[in-house]
């Protein structure tokens, strides 16, 4: 049985390497750069979406363990606008639960603990590969080395696996994402955690986004979207920055910056062209970010990275030659990924543009 390695422990590598554990593939092993397991906090809430990121976890023999970690009432959100009035609440009314909202953390503990011993070789960060008889002779940063017969970059939106497959790289979208979290918020940010509800704050003005998500453990993630130059980076003090960039928004939003635990992340936004096409490989492909970074507007990243690895499984599976397997699953990959890029695209222009509040009041409503 051919040797598989996953380059990357992410949702899309640890879901891709359960499914295959499950069909029956014995060889699979997955290199991640951390540490340990524990090594770093995991970002904010995901909902999960039936076609896809959920559709994985049933396939994966999972929806037990999720089921018993999800977070009801996560996936509520409140429209609201710069001077802080509510303009539209889930919590006013029923909501339908059909993407159910878990956090990182609980969600990557439920896949590892599914996979079987020494799966995940930690401590692995891919410092390159080269050919070895029919398959590939991988190195790490830490001196080792490991051989694999097919190799999966599932190593997200840097991915060092990419360059092997294909040439073609991100354009940047024309804006900037300002990544920061407030630990005890009940305590800090009082106004800010009431307002949020456990759930999701959507907040547009002056074709900004400020984007606020409840975590189970008392955090509150936030993430402020703007138009920006690809080189944007931030310049001294960030209350500073945000006292300019955001003047005239209510006072209680503030309060987020001044008390964010950890600094601030800064994200430039890029995707992959919408017409990409590569040669499939016959033993080396990719998925999620890697395959097909986009924007984050469309909450789509983590449920297309887990449907990819459905699809890869179920190919790989149904497919004695890993080179017809890799290339049907591409092709398909590729479609969906470009039809959901183009959505992305457009709605992040919306969204940072002045009609963002009825544009987003329309799609509340549609769903």
């Amino acid at each position: 049985m051919k040797k598989i390695a996953i380059v990357g422990g992410g949702p899309g590598g640890l879901t891709l390497a359960r499914l295959l554990q499950v069909k029956g593939f014995p060889s699979v092993t997955v290199f991640d750069r951390d540490l340990n397991k524990d090594a770093r906090v995991q970002g904010a809430t995901l909902d999960l979406h039936e076609e896809s990121g959920l559709a994985a976890l049933q396939e994966a023999l999972l929806m037990e363990p999720f089921m018993a970690n999800y977070r009801p009432g996560a996936d509520k959100i409140r429209i609201m606008d710069k001077d802080a009035n509510i303009l539209a609440d889930e919590h006013a009314g029923e909501k339908d639960e059909s993407r159910p909202e878990i956090d990182r953390g609980p969600l990557r503990k439920i896949l590892l603990d599914s996979l079987a011993e020494d799966t995940v070789v930690w401590d692995s960060q891919f410092a390159g590969m080269e050919k070895s008889g029919e398959g590939w002779l991988l190195r790490f940063k830490n001196g080792t080395s490991a051989y694999a017969d097919v190799v999966v970059g599932a190593d997200g939106a840097n991915s060092k696996i990419r360059p092997f497959i294909t040439p073609i790289r991100p354009f940047f979208v024309g804006m900037t994402v300002l990544e920061g979290s407030v630990y005890d918020a009940e305590n800090l940010v009082p106004e800010m955690f009431k307002l949020v509800k456990g759930g999701k704050l959507f907040i547009f003005g002056d074709s900004k986004t400020l984007i606020v998500s409840a975590k189970g453990d008392g955090t509150l993630s936030f993430y402020a979207g703007f138009k920006s130059a690809a080189d944007w980076a931030l310049k001294g003090d960030v209350l500073d920055w945000y006292r300019t960039e955001f003047k005239g928004w209510a006072p209680v939003y503030e309060t987020l910056f001044a008390n964010a635990t950890a600094g601030m992340i800064t994200r430039p936004q890029y995707c992959m062209p919408l017409d990409q096409d590569w040669e499939a490989l016959p033993n080396v492909t990719m998925l999620g970010d890697a395959a097909h970074l986009m924007p984050p507007y469309a909450g789509e990243g983590v449920n297309m990275a887990m449907l990819d690895a459905l699809e890869l499984s179920r190919s790989l599976a149904k497919n004695n030659d890993v080179h017809v397997a890799i290339a049907e699953y591409e092709a398909q990959m590729r479609k969906t990924a470009s039809a959901m890029a183009a959505m992305t695209l457009k709605q992040t222009e919306v969204l940072h543009s002045p009609e963002a509040i009825s544009s987003m009041m329309e799609i509340m409503g549609q769903a």
